[in-house]
């Protein structure tokens, strides 16, 4: 656990807050390179503040009672901590999708450019989680868990002591950058392999559903419930069907225009 990566009393940087930082940045410049185009700055803006108010707005709503309703003024200390990935990402879709309407821009093709870097931000995220301690496995004897130090989140859930648990943000970390490495090979692949726009939209949905799906299983730290499934996996469940669905419109657009060149 390593909460700060700077301080200096009036320079305190939280270390969280800067994987955050780097993550976007270098999103935004994979982005350019990926595009060409250098006209895509405020929508990235607008999908980082976005992403940053939903993630923070949908945590807070799932653990106002536990962490908030004592101390209100906690919901603006985001470099503390405490964001729902799921929260973020669906802002951050409404935001989107307002400015391809208002822009004319085609929604799929922007969608595919921007969902290969998602995976990429989003690990920078998680290893920002695993260094400030939340977001933490269950408790466990296996050889790659960890014991977070007094003053963590771990710490404080299990009554003020040092129990060894399960580094799930490093695991979340590792299955991005496979997803997003398999998203690069996707969209080099897919106008060769016969895919209309939103291949990679669609992947991304599945494949991340299915990698917080999973991790789910392993998390340790309160999680709010809808039935048997954690509300993270509910929204897994929905967004790897929107996924396939999208993934069926870029097979089909595909061949449309596969077989109108060739007539």
């Amino acid at each position: 656990m390593f909460p700060d990566l700077i301080d200096l009393g009036i320079l305190h940087i939280r270390t969280y807050g800067a994987c955050m930082a780097t993550g976007f940045i270098v999103c935004w410049w994979l982005v350019e390179r990926l595009s060409g185009r250098k006209d895509l700055s405020n929508l990235m803006m607008c999908l980082m503040l976005a992403g940053v108010v939903g993630s923070r707005a949908a945590y807070v709503i799932e653990h106002w009672n536990a962490e908030f309703a004592a101390n209100p003024l906690r919901v603006i200390r985001v470099d503390q901590g405490g964001l729902m990935f799921y929260g973020g990402l669906i802002l951050a879709l409404v935001v989107f999708f307002a400015w391809c309407i208002v822009k004319r821009e085609r929604t799929l093709a922007l969608a595919d450019l921007l969902a290969v870097v998602v995976p990429l931000g989003h690990a920078f995220g998680r290893i920002g989680c695993f260094f400030y301690g939340c977001c933490y496995g269950r408790d466990s004897d296996a050889w790659c868990a960890i014991v977070f130090p007094p003053g963590s989140p771990s710490w404080f859930e299990h009554g003020r002591r040092a129990v060894s648990v399960l580094p799930t943000q490093l695991f979340e970390a590792a299955a991005l950058l496979a997803l997003f490495g398999l998203l690069m090979l996707a969209r080099s692949r897919s106008k060769r392999g016969g895919w209309g726009a939103g291949l990679v939209t669609g992947l991304y949905l599945v494949g991340y559903a299915a990698i917080r799906f999973g991790i789910e299983y392993l998390r340790g730290d309160p999680r709010a419930a809808v039935g048997p499934l954690s509300i993270s996996q509910a929204i897994s469940v929905g967004m790897a069907l929107l996924g396939a669905v999208i993934i069926a419109v870029a097979r089909m657009r595909g061949r449309t225009a596969a077989e109108g060149a060739a007539q």
